[in-house]
């Protein structure tokens, strides 16, 4: 054979057929993805959103398949050393783990789907961010057993012996992931859990804020004076969450302080004012009707107690029903001539000295 026939010492028919593979297997692919996607957007799938990501998933990975498919095919028809033969198994044997990989990792956009549709049928918005972290986790996984499979293929050793090569290397990574996988775990154990919900108040630790965003490795939550705390989870679920959003009712400690010239019949008005002011107020339960008592004699005020629950616990619905409380209370109090009663000292003098210090004067 001819120099003017040979392409790097390999024959040009040999060449063209290799070309020949690989452009055919990319048109072929790329034909193929076309007709997937098209047909994903054929009226008959209209309202089979699921059979629709799964085509375009499907489709997407296709040409760099057909490539693979088609690089191996024609470089089989390479007269080469076996040393380059050697390279070019490894190098196929890479490229169809990264296009296994690919396709797996497309696919898993359809377990997303799947898993947001299930969350929309549910009341709590915290399945609807457990899709995109269930979608997060298994690509990472789908890219790290790539990673570990090109690694045999490179080094021709099994994973252990790879692992056991790394030394203080492999030890530090491992170090290093422990805390990933905590929190990994306690993302689990939220969305298992469900101790609140997004857009809920909670008080966890020395915060007390709204959750803004549950994601894989941690918590957000804006609290009252609008700062962002980051948690990371697997704190989080080893620490006591109180969910304030949840309560079903706030409850109110009013005390009030009367003066000691209040009369028996006095007082007894005063408890009747206060019981005519929240006799079916608003936001009442009836299983928690008000609460009224003469509680004790203080030292500078006669002490009446006061309890109620405001229900549903919306704090700033709370807020203004105590306002008008607050106000009906002092309206009705001056009308009836109850007087409040603040911090006073009274001083006895003794009749001796009483007629020194009028002697002194004198």
């Amino acid at each position: 054979m001819n120099d003017s026939e040979l392409f790097f010492g390999i024959p040009f028919g040999n060449v063209l057929l290799l070309l020949a593979w690989v452009l055919g297997s990319l048109v072929v692919g790329k034909l193929l993805q076309v007709t997937i996607r098209r047909a994903a957007r054929a009226k008959r799938f209209a309202d089979r959103s699921t059979l629709q990501v799964f085509f375009v998933s499907l489709a997407r990975p296709i040409p760099f398949l057909f490539f693979v498919w088609g690089l191996r095919f024609g470089l089989s028809s390479l007269p080469v050393s076996s040393v380059l033969e050697a390279l070019i198994s490894d190098v196929l044997a890479v490229l169809l783990t990264v296009a296994v990989a690919f396709f797996i990792y497309s696919l898993i956009d359809v377990i997303n789907h799947l898993l947001t549709v299930m969350a929309s049928k549910t009341a709590t918005k915290l399945d609807d961010m457990m899709a995109p972290m269930v979608q997060k986790s298994l690509r990472v996984v789908v890219v790290v057993l790539a990673l570990v499979q090109i690694a045999q293929i490179l080094s021709d050793k099994p994973i252990t012996s790879i692992l056991a090569g790394l030394g203080v290397g492999g030890l530090a990574i491992a170090l290093a992931a422990q805390e990933t996988i905590k929190n990994f775990f306690g993302s689990l154990v939220i969305f298992a859990d469900k101790p609140f919900e997004l857009e809920e108040r909670i008080r966890v630790g020395d915060f007390d804020g709204f959750v803004e965003e549950v994601g894989f490795r941690s918590t957000r939550l804006r609290t009252l004076d609008g700062h962002l705390v980051t948690i990371p989870n697997g704190e989080l679920a080893n620490l006591m969450v109180e969910n304030v959003s949840k309560r079903p009712h706030i409850k109110r400690v009013l005390e009030l302080g009367v003066t000691y010239d209040t009369t028996p019949e006095k007082m007894e008005e005063a408890k009747a004012i206060l019981a005519d002011i929240l006799a079916d107020h608003e936001g009442q339960n009836e299983a928690y009707p008000p609460r009224i008592y003469f509680k004790s004699f203080n030292s500078s005020s006669l002490d009446l107690e006061v309890i109620y629950w405001y229900h549903p616990g919306q704090y700033w619905a709370f807020m203004e029903h105590a306002d008008y409380v607050n106000r009906e209370i002092l309206r009705r109090f001056n009308e009836a001539g109850i007087e409040f009663a603040f911090p006073t000292r009274t001083l006895y003098l003794s009749e001796s000295v009483s007629e020194e210090g009028a002697s002194s004067a004198g």
